[in-house]
């Protein structure tokens, strides 16, 4: 096959599906292997508005808003068009996650992965991306990965040869260090194997793409970019934090020495503007009053700011105020234009739904620029064009 038609379960907002739209096509003795896009089903209604805003206008397909698992059982190739050659899952990380309890597959969502064991065995693919979180690795002891793996190799009718890999995002151009599990699986009967393309940025390579160079990039118009009001104490708490650090610096702060206190103090940018007309109580006082005075677990981004000559750190899709990513100059949360911009959406990308929703698939996306990367990878693979490759970080 040269025309690869995908389908996507748990698509979310579309940041795997715009890799592969933005994928060029790749050219053989006069053949094209290229991707194009069938559906997309997600069970959030705001993403999948996103999803038909921006895929299936721009790429066609359709974004179906149903549970993955009902839309395997009662839908998937029982029509023309839901029937599939190529398919990606990221499937929910909820309980792989390190922030989280790390149930695994005993979980809620842990078993979510048969979703798309399912539609393999319904379609027999020639090929699937599937992703999740770095923690799967080690959750259950590191046998539900090991289950997993183990279940997609053997699924469909053929069997499937997998390439493991631990992707570092910012090795690959997004502004993030953002760590992934991406397995890619060739059915067996094409005797194939994919090579994880060698990373582009990082050590002896291109530098990384920082947050300050991709923010240069976002058009002054561009659409997701409102602001969040903050409360004093928030804004008193970001005036303190210096680059790179988190809330629970201001403990290490206030217990310094005086001395110590106002050089850190006296480094800070914006000293001249925020506190050179402030005694050492008044700052101390205001330290004081800005702490979170957590003693429960403390993550290490909770209020954290960027650094601009750095990739950002995570982004999320979940968690309440100190997990929104702080601007490395402005006393502010990042708005979900500049967080798109961090995950590598381009500023045509419209979000649709809620200020909190847009923030979720912002989130829970795939970078679309390193997803393109891996897709690309994909079609080259088939089309039989060597690239620059690595080995896997994993093998079973």
């Amino acid at each position: 096959m040269d025309n690869f038609k995908l389908g996507e379960l748990f698509c979310g907002s579309g940041g795997l599906a715009l890799g592969a739209g933005l994928a060029k096509s790749i050219y053989k003795n006069d053949n094209s292997f290229s991707i194009s896009h069938v559906w997309g089903v997600d069970i959030d209604s705001a993403a999948i508005k996103t999803y038909q805003t921006n895929i299936a206008e721009r790429y066609g397909g359709r974004g179906i808003c149903l549970d993955a698992n009902t839309f395997c059982n009662d839908i998937l190739c029982k029509s023309p068009n839901t029937k599939i050659n190529a398919l990606a899952f990221g499937f929910p990380c909820n309980d792989f996650s390190l922030v989280g309890q790390q149930k695994g597959i005993q979980g809620k969502y842990g078993d979510l992965y048969k979703a798309g064991i399912s539609a393999i065995k319904k379609c027999d693919p020639y090929w699937f991306v599937a992703e999740n979180v770095s923690g799967i690795h080690s959750a259950n002891s590191g046998e539900a990965f090991k289950k997993i793996l183990d279940e997609l190799e053997h699924s469909g009718k053929f069997g499937y040869e997998l390439t493991t890999n631990l992707y570092r995002f910012e090795n690959y151009g997004v502004p993030q260090y953002r760590h992934r599990y991406i397995i890619v699986g060739i059915r067996k009967d094409q005797k194939l194997k994919f090579q994880v393309p060698a990373p582009t940025h990082g050590n002896d390579l291109k530098p990384y793409f920082t947050v300050s160079q991709a923010f240069k990039e976002i058009a002054s118009s561009a659409d997701n970019s409102e602001l969040t009001r903050h409360d004093p104490r928030v804004v008193m708490r970001l005036k303190l934090i210096p680059t790179w650090k988190n809330a629970w610096y201001l403990d290490q702060l206030y217990d310094m020495t005086p001395k110590a206190r106002m050089q850190v103090i006296k480094n800070l940018p914006w000293y001249n503007q925020e506190f050179s007309k402030m005694s050492e109580a008044q700052i101390l006082k205001s330290i004081d009053f800005a702490r979170l005075k957590c003693t429960r677990a403390r993550m290490s981004h909770i209020y954290r700011r960027l650094d601009a000559n750095r990739p950002s750190y995570t982004i999320t899709g979940s968690g309440g105020g100190g997990t929104h990513v702080y601007h490395w100059r402005e006393h502010r949360a990042l708005t979900n234009r500049e967080r798109a911009k961090i995950q590598s959406f381009p500023d045509w990308f419209i979000f649709e739904g809620s200020k909190e929703q847009a923030r979720k698939q912002i989130g829970m996306a795939v970078p679309p620029e390193a997803a393109k990367i891996i897709f690309e990878s994909i079609l080259k693979t088939f089309a039989g064009i060597k690239y620059k490759s690595v080995g896997p970080s994993y093998s079973s």
